[in-house]
């Protein structure tokens, strides 16, 4: 029996190329969602949501298939650091990370669309900053220009060398696509993974 199509709801290239570690093959398709958070809104709340919003978006498109959520932000206590707007907005944000842990949240909702099935996590990555001075963040936003990113930070480039340490379950969260999470989904839809 051939398995469900694969969607992932997103048009992220840092997603697209975590699903292709799967050797599997998918779908990309645009969520009509908009990433803003409502008043009062925690960031756990705010990734659970959008999460299961991408994926549920796309089902009366897809009928019949495994639709993939996702989202990411990065929190300082309840605080929301979100991909900045703008050069100033993400000097700001390695500002208030300097010297300070955030935690990368990393929604995940896969949706079987044909039973009407819904499995969402959260997974969480904690990154610990070293003190930046103003030089360094000017250094690494020319070099590495992580403006597409939740918190002004890509760790699979130079932001690396912004941190004193990392702590999590998943290393692929960080990236945006908890791979773990995702696999085990998956394999609970009856999806064959290697």
């Amino acid at each position: 029996m051939r398995p469900p199509t694969l969607v992932l709801a997103s048009t992220s290239i840092y997603r697209r190329q975590m699903l292709e570690r799967l050797q599997v093959d998918f779908l990309t398709d645009a969520p009509p969602v908009a990433e803003h958070a409502v008043p009062g809104e925690t960031p756990l709340a705010l990734v659970t949501r959008l999460a299961r919003e991408k994926a549920g978006s796309l089902a009366e498109k897809y009928p019949n298939a495994l639709i993939i959520g996702g989202d990411q932000v990065a929190a300082l206590g309840e605080r929301i650091l979100g991909k900045p707007e703008s050069p100033e907005q993400a000097r700001e944000q390695l500002r208030q990370a300097s010297g300070h842990a955030l935690v990368f949240l990393s929604g995940l909702c896969l949706y079987n669309s044909a039973k009407s099935a819904w499995q969402v996590e959260v997974v969480p990555f904690t990154v610990h900053f070293r003190s930046l001075d103003e030089a360094t963040i000017d250094r690494y936003l020319q070099r590495d220009q992580p403006f597409d990113c939740a918190g002004s930070f890509r760790s699979e480039g130079l932001g690396v060398a912004l941190c004193e340490r990392m702590e999590g379950e998943d290393p692929t969260s960080l990236l945006g696509l908890p791979l773990i999470a995702l696999c085990r989904m998956m394999r609970h839809e009856g999806y064959p993974i290697p």
